[in-house]
């Protein structure tokens, strides 16, 4: 089994910009072909994520597919539910505006979210507001087939819906409390819902009349978010959250038997109240070689509780097969399987996700849906006719060349990571074995690329049938050697549970205890290169199969009606009509750049006349949208006819614009298109082609042109620099000269240019020192330079840059870049140097790394450098400077917020306080700062309790 918690899927206050503060999640759900997954939350939005970068490291790393799909705007309070039909055709989301919205796949809604800086790459439009509920939508159900969605809420009230038509068709209101939970019969035949009047009904799909009422497990059953019940795949049993036994006293999971609807069976186990079951939508089968009988059937429902932790259990065994402890910080508030049962879900109000990922071999017995669906039909349940003209069903041949597309799933991998021993297996009751998770923190640090990808064309179609997840190289021992009836579930002491206490970190590692001998597994996420186990899009975009045929005259009116509004149709785009001609990247020389005159530019007595040349005037240029695979492409003629510009996604024209004169460079980020120009012009589009800006006249053509995020930078062949925040309209500083770093020699040249988000440039020349520009210094600083390679025991520029350079942060991107072309590392060993040689030049190099990474807005590298920093004098006893960078980080004695705005109490987002306490951590542990060290712990105490 593999484990992960994404930290990019989450849910932003937005009212705390930049700070990025993590709201509550209430709901998740994975669509059913897989391939992405809806979250709500306390943001009032429904957010859609890629599984595939999270179950996958290697295409998490690459931005391929986008992380984030889409981004939905339109409640106006907490979304507390989402569900995908079964068919995948639309999205529901439930919120507490009272309204139930109905999500259709819009392919000409992608852009900009409104509001804020975030891309959709796939649109979701709004298709219809079920208006009905008096107060908050607390969970939603699509029925078998997507014949009704059923809705309840804090109104007390079930509303039955029309799957097809939308069409509220039944009101039930004879629940005596909040309604917090509703689940659908697989068979079709009952619905059930769960309140807090401490009920559980049943009720007929035929008249919508009580067929039953459960009462007994609920009797003391404390109030809770949500009542999050699920109902068998095989439609036995209902297993119901917050129930109770001992008159209150020990927190279960009630499993209601279909027929008799009694609770004789309790899952046990969990030390507070259970909030949400989920069932996995397959059955299982006792022994795989016996046919699908009633006796030969079982199930797994996972459940999440108040107590933070997950438990998954087997109908068969009398106890969980996995229990992970403290996997969130907060109480669990949804669970969903993926419909290949082998991926399960959870999310947290702490504003979190975590995901288990099976292997086949770990869930043993799993049926095929067909088995499933012929065991259904053993109940004579009929279901009243469609409506006519309407079906959620794909046509027979579209569902044929889907099937002969789909991937096969991947075979096993050679070797897995291993992170960590197994923990001792303790035999319990009879043999049966209780898996509990054991977190451990992986120090490695997952970045998150950006990406803005795009839908090619029209709607996108695929052979997508859900995610094969890489199995382990290590498989879960079968433990559940017997058999065991349905009601064989028996109390599991919470003893048996190890905690586990899980940081909140991209990707974790967790072993399993194991009943025989000794094994570990590498359960964070395969860092392998190979990503062809999911099927995608050459564009890298994810595909929705149940979308395949949309607009092919098979939709939901009737033959004759008018067009369905809902269908999607072709985007009109500038220039998307005109067929896209390959062109040829050849020189032009009848329309160089005109000789400039030699006096202008040495009037200011630069000095770098001749020394930058503008980019070579070719027929064709490009620019690849940063992160994603969009291109912007530059036309030159090479006669009379008018250069353009032009923004294609995928093989799609999406807009063009005519240039009077010749391009010489091109930019593009997610945010923003740029082309500079021969005449010293530079034009920014987004990416529907609109001008952004003015155009802008530099006076002399572009040297070099490059973006990031909403950042352009353009560097002058007279030598001038300027960066410009787009988004905002403004410059980040001055337009400035990069003569200081150039003029000291006649040789230097430049290698690199590059800008960072933050709006600092990176300037790498010929003699290996990387500089950028401080506004706030007016100064050309240096970021890195090969003198501290020839003694500093901290330089890291070792690692060559081509490995794995996407991991690691910006300065060690540079050191990498410096250490390669110096080649510092020769002869270092053999050199003569003086005694204090390499504590002064590690000093002095983690000094300056401290001002590169704040330069650079790098924290992660910021905190490295700085603890590495504090380590190297404790080690070196400099009492002198431990004292002062003691007091730069504690700031004045009697500093208060908003008093005193001469100090800052936090540096590139985190709190110089908390950063002195892990130093003051490393001094006290020293041999010669341990004094110090308890000195200023003693006034950080102090300080807090405000003496």
């Amino acid at each position: 089994m593999r484990f992960t918690k994404p930290a990019w899927v989450m849910h932003k206050d937005s009212a705390m910009r930049g700070d990025e503060k993590r709201v509550s999640m209430f709901s998740c759900h994975v669509h059913p072909d897989g391939s992405r997954i809806a979250t709500g939350g306390l943001d009032a939005k429904v957010r859609v994520w890629s599984t595939k970068p999270i179950l996958n490291h290697a295409s998490e790393l690459s931005g391929r597919p986008p992380k984030s799909l889409c981004t939905l705007t339109m409640h106006t309070g907490p979304v507390l539910v989402v569900r995908w039909a079964h068919s995948g055709r639309w999205l529901a989301s439930g919120s507490d505006d009272e309204i139930v919205m109905i999500w259709d796949l819009d392919p000409t809604a992608r852009g900009k979210v409104w509001g804020s800086d975030e891309m959709n790459v796939e649109g979701w439009k709004p298709l219809k507001r079920l208006v009905g509920h008096e107060s908050d939508v607390t969970d939603l159900a699509w029925s078998p087939g997507d014949r009704y969605l059923a809705s309840v809420g804090l109104d007390s009230t079930v509303l039955i819906w029309c799957g097809f038509t939308l069409e509220r068709l039944r009101k039930i209101d004879q629940h005596q409390g909040f309604v917090k939970g509703v689940c659908w019969d697989p068979v079709g035949e009952f619905l059930a819902t769960g309140s807090d009047d401490r009920s559980v009904r049943i009720w007929r799909t035929t008249d919508w009349e009580l067929e039953a009422e459960v009462r007994k497990p609920f009797d003391h059953s404390p109030g809770t978010f949500f009542r999050r019940l699920s109902w068998s795949p095989d439609g036995a049993h209902i297993t119901a959250s917050n129930a109770t036994n001992n008159d209150g006293y020990v927190f279960i999971a009630a499993v209601i038997a279909r027929n008799s609807w009694t609770s004789e069976i309790s899952l046990v186990g969990h030390e507070n109240t259970v909030e949400v079951a989920a069932y996995n939508p397959h059955i299982f089968l006792r022994d795989p070689s016996q046919p699908v009988t009633a006796p030969n059937i079982c199930s797994v429902v996972a459940l999440g509780a108040d107590d933070r932790a997950v438990s998954v259990w087997q109908t068969k065994a009398p106890r969980p097969l996995i229990v992970a402890k403290d996997v969130f910080e907060r109480q669990i508030m949804d669970l969903s399987w993926s419909m290949d049962g082998l991926t399960l879900y959870a999310v947290s109000s702490d504003g979190t996700m975590a995901v288990f990922s099976f292997d086949a071999s770990e869930l043993e017995g799993i049926a095929p849906q067909s088995a499933q669906e012929q065991y259904l039909k053993r109940f004579g349940f009929v279901a009243p006719p469609l409506p006519e003209g309407f079906s959620h069903q794909i046509p027979m041949e579209t569902a044929k060349a889907q099937t002969s597309r789909i991937t096969p799933p991947p075979s096993p991998r050679g070797q897995s990571q291993d992170f960590g021993s197994a923990t001792p297996a303790t035999v319990q009751g009879g043999g049966e074995q209780v898996h509990t998770l054991i977190a451990k923190r992986k120090p490695k640090k997952r970045i998150q690329p950006t990406f803005a990808g795009s839908l090619a064309g029209g709607v996108p179609s695929s052979s997508v049938n859900g995610i094969n997840l890489i199995p382990s190289s290590k498989p879960i021992s079968n433990v559940h050697g017997t058999s065991v009836s349905a009601r064989a579930f028996q109390d599991v002491s919470s003893s048996n549970s190890i905690p586990i206490t899980v940081p909140s970190t991209s990707a974790l590692s967790l072993s399993i205890s194991q009943p025989f001998g000794e094994s570990s597994f590498g359960l964070g996420l395969n860092t392998g290169d190979t990503i062809e186990d999911f099927p995608m899009d050459l564009d890298g975009e994810v595909r929705i199969s149940a979308l395949d045929t949309f607009g092919q005259g098979k939709g939901k009116r009737k033959a004759g009606d008018e067009m369905d509004d809902r269908v999607a149709t072709k985007a009109r785009t500038l220039g998307g009509d005109r067929v896209r001609e390959n062109v040829p990247v050849r020189p032009i020389s009848s329309r160089s750049v005109a000789p400039l005159a030699i006096s202008a530019l040495l009037a200011d007595g630069s000095g770098l006349a001749g020394r930058l040349e503008p980019p070579q005037l070719v027929t064709y240029l490009k620019a690849t949208v940063e992160g994603g695979d969009d291109l912007f492409e530059g036309r030159n003629s090479e006669g009379d006819e008018p250069n353009e510009v032009i923004f294609v996604s995928g093989k799609q024209t999406q807009w063009l614009d005519y240039l009077q004169s010749p391009i010489l460079a091109l930019a593009a980020t997610p945010t923003f298109c740029a082309a500079a120009m021969q005449d010293g012009s530079v034009n920014v589009y987004s990416h529907t082609g609109r001008r952004l800006m003015p155009a802008l006249s530099l006076g002399v053509p572009c040297h070099s042109l490059t973006g990031s995020k909403n950042v352009l930078m353009a560097l002058t062949v007279s030598g001038m620099l300027y960066v410009w925040d787009v988004r905002k309209q403004a410059a980040k500083f001055s337009p400035t000269s990069i003569t200081p770093i150039l003029a000291t020699s006649p040789n230097l040249t430049i290698v690199s240019v590059a800008v960072r988000p933050n709006g600092a440039p990176v300037i790498q020349l010929s003699d290996g020192v990387a500089h950028s520009y401080d506004p706030a210094l007016l100064a050309w600083v240096k970021l890195s330079e090969p003198w501290w390679a020839e003694g500093s025991d901290a330089w890291q520029g070792r690692q060559r840059t081509n490995s794995l350079s996407a991991a690691r942060g910006p300065v060690a991107i540079i050191e990498g870049a410096v250490s390669e072309r110096m080649l510092v590392d020769s002869g270092r060993a053999e050199k003569v140097r003086p005694a204090w040689w390499n504590t002064a030049l590690t000093l002095g190099h983690l000094e300056s790394k401290l001002h590169a990474a704040k330069a650079l807005d790098s924290p992660q590298e910021y905190k490295q450098a700085l603890l590495l920093y504090a380590k190297r004098i404790a080690d070196e006893g400099f009492r002198a400077k431990a004292e002062e960078l003691a007091k730069e980080l504690f700031g004045p004695v009697y500093w208060r917020p908003n008093r005193d705005e001469s100090w800052s109490p936090t540096t590139l987002g985190m709190s110089k306080r908390d950063l002195l306490k892990e130093v003051l951590n490393i001094f006290v542990r020293s041999k010669t700062l341990t004094k110090l060290g308890q000195d200023w712990q003693e006034i950080m105490k102090r300080s807090q309790s405000g003496e």
